[in-house]
C-alpha cells in the first residue's frame, strides 16, 4: 500500500515545501525527460571519485539481486518441507528430521534474502554519500562563483532549499532506482517464471496481471493525486513564509505592538494547510484502500486457482503455500510503489532545479587567458583608471556614461553626490564584481578583465556602509580576510580600527560570538570590526564606502584619524556624504546621474561659484553652525 507511514501532513519544512515554489505550477506534471536526469544521475556519480565505486556498484546490485532471486526461492523450500510432511512417508523419526531440515533451509534462505539488501545498502552507502556530497558541493561552489546580478535577484532561502533538495534527491534516486524498483521487477519477472515453470503458466500470468493492476492504479490514482499535493504544499509554503517572515522581523512586530496580528495570519496560513492537508489525507486514504483490494483479490484469484491445481492432483499442499508466499513477497516491494512513484518523479524535478543552477553561466567570469594581479614591489599603492566607462542596470533607466579618471598611486580620490548617482556602481566596477559594458577599468595599467577575480580581490578592500559578519567570533570575522593571520596581526588590526579596548572589555575577548550577520554588535562596533577586516587584508587599494557612518563623532574622529594614516602605500577609493571627512582627499569627483559633473581638490571645489559641491558645503557648513546654536 502506499507506504503507511506518509501522513497526509507531510513532513513540514521538508517535502511539504517543495512543489510550491520549485516544481511546475501545475504539480508533478512537468519534468525533465527521465532519459537525461538519469544521465545527468549516472555523470554526478562518475564525478564522485567514491572509493572502489565499480567494485561497490557491482557488489550491491549483486547482493540485492541474489537477495530478490532468494526471496523467491524461500517460499519454494518451505513448500517442499510441507510436502514432505503432507506425504506422511517412513518412520515418524525419519519424517520429522526431513520436514526440519526444509525448514531450517527456509529459515537459512529467508535470513539471506532480508540480509542481502541491507549488505549491499551498507556498501553502496560510500558511493551514495560521495555523490551527494559532490552534487551540493559543485552547486554551492558554482552559486557563489555566479556573479552580482544573480545573487541581487535570488531568493537566499530559495536556493538554499534547492541546493538541499537536489543533494538528497541524488541520493534516493540512487537507493530507490537501483536497488528496489529495478530489483522489484527483476523478482516480479524471477516469479513469473517460477510459478509459469514449475506449477502452470496460468498462476504466472495472474501474478503478472495483478502487479500490472496494481501498478496502473496506483499510478493514475498518484497523479490524480497531485493536485492535493501541491495544494498543501503552497500552503504550507505560505504558512512557513509568515512565521519566518515575522520571526525575522520580530524588531518590526514588537515595535509596531503587531505580536497578534502577525499570530492571526498564521493562523490563518496554517488553517489553509489544515483544510489542504485533510484533502491530501482522504485521497491517501482512498489509494490505501483500492491497493490493499486489489492486492486480496489478486491473492484470492491466486488461491483459489493453486487449490483447485491441488484438487486435481497436480499440486502439493505445500506448493498452494509457496505459491501464496511468492504473491505476498512480491506485493511487500509493492507497497511503497505509489510514494516511490511520486518521489521519483519529484526527485527528478529537483535534481534538475540544482543542476540549473550549475549550467548558469556567471557574468563575471577569468577570461580564459588571466593572469594574476602582481601586487607593486614598492609599497606604493596600485594606479586605479576608469577608461571612459559606461555601464546602466537592467532595473534602472540611467547608469555610468562616459565616466573617465585617475586615481594615482598612494592617493585618496573621493566620490560625491546624490543617491543613485553611481557612485555604488563605480565601487562595484573597481571590485570587479561587474564587468563595464563600455570603457575599461585598469589597475596599474592591466584592464581588470584580463587579472583572475581572485588575484584583483587580493588588491583591493572593501569597508562596507553595511557591514555584514558572519555568525562566528570576533577572531573569526577579522580574520576572514587572512586566514592565515597570527593572533598578533589579528590584535593589530582590532587596534588600528580603535577596536582594541572595546574586546578586551568583552569576557570572551576575541572569542566572543557576534550573532547572525553581527547583530549582536552595534553598528558602530560592526564597522570597526570591517575596517579591522581590510585593514589586515593589507590591500593595494581600500575602498571605504561610507565606513565610518555608524560612528559617533568622537570614535569617528579616531578612525578618521587611524584611516588616514592607512592610506600611506595605498590608493584609496572614499565614498561620502559628509564632506568634512574628505577635505583632505587628493581629489573629489562629484557625480550627477551617472556622470562626473565636477572633479578638483576641495579648495577648489568650494571656491566655484555655483558649482554642485560648493552648495552641498554650504548647505551641510551650515546645518552644523545651527546645530551647535544654543537653545
Amino acid at each position: 500500500m502506499a507506504m503507511r507511514g506518509e501522513r497526509a501532513g507531510g513532513r513540514r519544512g521538508d517535502s511539504a515545501a517543495r512543489a510550491a515554489q520549485d516544481a511546475p505550477p501545475a504539480g508533478l506534471s512537468k519534468g525533465p525527460p527521465a532519459g537525461r536526469a538519469l544521465l545527468d544521475l549516472m555523470r554526478l556519480v562518475r564525478r564522485s571519485n567514491a572509493p572502489q565505486l565499480r567494485l561497490r556498484l557491482v557488489a550491491a546490485i549483486g547482493m540485492t539481486l541474489g537477495g530478490k532471486a532468494l526471496g523467491v526461492l524461500a517460499p519454494l523450500v518451505l513448500g517442499a518441507a510441507v510436502n514432505r510432511l503432507a506425504a506422511g512417508q517412513g518412520t515418524g523419526a525419519a519424517l520429522a528430521w526431513g520436514f526440519g531440515g526444509f525448514a531450517v533451509g527456509w529459515a537459512i534462505v529467508r535470513l539471506l534474502s532480508a540480509i542481502a539488501p541491507n549488505a549491499s545498502d551498507v556498501v553502496f552507502a560510500p558511493v551514495r554519500s560521495a555523490a551527494q556530497r559532490t552534487a551540493a558541493a559543485e552547486t554551492f561552489a558554482h552559486a557563489l562563483s555566479l556573479s552580482l546580478d544573480f545573487h541581487q535577484t535570488k531568493r537566499s532561502g530559495a536556493l538554499s532549499r534547492t541546493m538541499d533538495r537536489g543533494s538528497r534527491a541524488v541520493d534516493f534516486l540512487m537507493r530507490i532506482l537501483a536497488f528496489n524498483l529495478i530489483p522489484t521487477g527483476v523478482e516480479l519477472v524471477l516469479a513469473a517464471g517460477v510459478l509459469a515453470g514449475k506449477y502452470d503458466w496460468r498462476l504466472g500470468a495472474v501474478a503478472v496481471a495483478v502487479v500490472a493492476i496494481y501498478a496502473v492504479s496506483t499510478f493514475a490514482l498518484s497523479n490524480w493525486r497531485i493536485e492535493h499535493r501541491r495544494e498543501m504544499n503552497a500552503a504550507d509554503t505560505q504558512a512557513a513564509g509568515v512565521s519566518v517572515d515575522a520571526l525575522l522581523n520580530y524588531e518590526t512586530v514588537k515595535s509596531f505592538g503587531a505580536e497578534a496580528r502577525a499570530a492571526r495570519a498564521y493562523d490563518m496560513a496554517l488553517g489553509d494547510y489544515t483544510r489542504a492537508a485533510l484533502k491530501a489525507n482522504s485521497s491517501l486514504a482512498l489509494l490505501n484502500v483500492i491497493q490493499a483490494v486489489i492486492m486480496n483479490l489478486g491473492l484470492a484469484v491466486m488461491a483459489v486457482m493453486a487449490g483447485f491445481e491441488a484438487a486435481a492432483g497436480r499440486m502439493g499442499p505445500g506448493d498452494v503455500m509457496a505459491a501464496v508466499l511468492i504473491m505476498i513477497s512480491l506485493y511487500a516491494p509493492l507497497n511503497i510503489l505509489g510514494f516511490a512513484y511520486r518521489e521519483v518523479r519529484q526527485s527528478f524535478i529537483d535534481m534538475e532545479e540544482m543542476l540549473k543552477v550549475t549550467r548558469q553561466t556567471p557574468q563575471v567570469a577569468d577570461a580564459p587567458d588571466a593572469a594574476p594581479l602582481t601586487r607593486p614591489a614598492d609599497a606604493r599603492g596600485a594606479a586605479l583608471a576608469f577608461d571612459h566607462v559606461g555601464f546602466r542596470h537592467d532595473a534602472r533607466a540611467s547608469g555610468l556614461e562616459d565616466v573617465s579618471f585617475v586615481a594615482a598611486p598612494g592617493t585618496t580620490t573621493a566620490l560625491v553626490g546624490p543617491s543613485g548617482s553611481g557612485k555604488s556602481t563605480i565601487v562595484k566596477l573597481a571590485l570587479r564584481l561587474l564587468d563595464p559594458q563600455e570603457g575599461a577599468v585598469r589597475i596599474d595599467g592591466f584592464d581588470a578583465r584580463r587579472v583572475t577575480q581572485e588575484s584583483l580581490r587580493a588588491a583591493v578592500a572593501l569597508v562596507p556602509q553595511d557591514v555584514a559578519l558572519f555568525n562566528d567570533t570576533i577572531r573569526a570575522n577579522i580574520g576572514f580576510a587572512r586566514p592565515d593571520a597570527d593572533e598578533t596581526a589579528i590584535w593589530a588590526a582590532a587596534g588600528a580600527a580603535e577596536l582594541d579596548a572595546f574586546i578586551r572589555a568583552l569576557p570572551q575577548g576575541l572569542d566572543t560570538m557576534v550573532g547572525e550577520r553581527g547583530l549582536k554588535l552595534s553598528g558602530g562596533e560592526r564597522q570597526r570590526v570591517g575596517i579591522a577586516r581590510a585593514l589586515l587584508a593589507d590591500p593595494c587599494i581600500l575602498i571605504l564606502d561610507e565606513a565610518t557612518s555608524a560612528l559617533d563623532s568622537r570614535t569617528e574622529a579616531a578612525i578618521q584619524k587611524t584611516l588616514r594614516r592607512a592610506r600611506a602605500g595605498r590608493t584609496t577609493l572614499v565614498v561620502a556624504h559628509r564632506l568634512s571627512t574628505i577635505a583632505d582627499a587628493d581629489q573629489i569627483l562629484v557625480l550627477k546621474a551617472g556622470r562626473i559633473v565636477e572633479r578638483g581638490a576641495h579648495h577648489e571645489l568650494v571656491a566655484r561659484q555655483g558649482g554642485e559641491y560648493a552648495a552641498l558645503w554650504r548647505k551641510q557648513t551650515r546645518g552644523a553652525r545651527t546645530d551647535r546654536q544654543p537653545v
